[in-house]
């Protein structure tokens, strides 16, 4: 997969917190950047797919299904 370039006007406060952040990873801010989207990407594809699961076995939102098993 290849790379290509994204270019984000962010305010300036912002981005000090981000070299911070990134400082204290020992990271690029780009790497701190590209990680934390990545993470919120597989974060949210995570929650789809046990939404999906839980759908497909019955379960409702408190985690029990349709006999009262959690």
């Amino acid at each position: 997969m290849g790379s290509t370039v994204l270019s984000v006007r962010i305010d300036g406060e912002l981005l000090d917190r981000l070299r911070r952040h990134a400082a204290i990873r020992g990271m690029s801010v780009q790497d701190y950047v590209v990680r934390t989207l990545i993470r919120d990407d597989f974060d949210e594809r995570f929650k789809s797919a046990v939404e999906e699961t839980e759908k497909f076995y019955g379960v409702d939102e408190y985690g029990v299904d349709e006999y009262g098993v959690k």
